[in-house]
């Protein structure tokens, strides 16, 4: 599978692997489990969203934000599994955290994001198990932040 042709044919781009912000390493694999850190919806080394979602960023942008990090995780797991994406065996469970204004009930639709994203590159296999929480803050103010668990062979 080349998940570069199918991002673009999504109109996505799979970028360089972002770098950490903090003491942390991008990914862990463990026996057939590849942990991936939480990914900010960074693009070019900007954050493509910060706020809080509704008042400073719209559900359907943080939505798209939500996609990001899942395209960055997809860089993630590329650099660990040396390019060779016939080891990702599929998407075990992600993350979402959305930041959000008290009363918002919508972290499902932002999740969807990300979730959406990885079925349609990966299809059957990009369909996971999943957790949507909403957060007081994220760090540097994304709006955004998502994790993701692979299983890989």
């Amino acid at each position: 599978m080349d998940i570069a042709k199918k991002l673009a044919e999504l109109g996505w781009a799979l970028p360089e692997a972002p770098q950490p912000v903090g003491a942390y390493v991008p990914a862990v694999a463990a026996g057939n489990l590849l942990f991936i850190s939480g990914q900010l919806p960074v693009w070019a080394g900007k954050l493509v969203a910060e706020g809080r979602v509704p008042s400073d960023v719209t559900v359907e942008s943080a939505k798209k934000a939500a996609a990001q990090c899942a395209v960055n995780a997809l860089a993630i797991a590329g650099g660990e599994l040396g390019g060779q994406w016939d080891r990702l065996v599929r998407v075990v469970r992600i993350g979402v955290f959305v930041q959000c204004e008290a009363g918002f009930r919508d972290h499902a639709k932002v999740a969807n994001g990300a979730s959406e994203l990885l079925q349609a590159v990966l299809g059957e296999s990009g369909r996971h198990a999943r957790a949507a929480v909403g957060a007081n803050s994220l760090p540097l103010n994304a709006a955004v932040e998502a994790e993701f668990l692979l299983e890989i062979r």
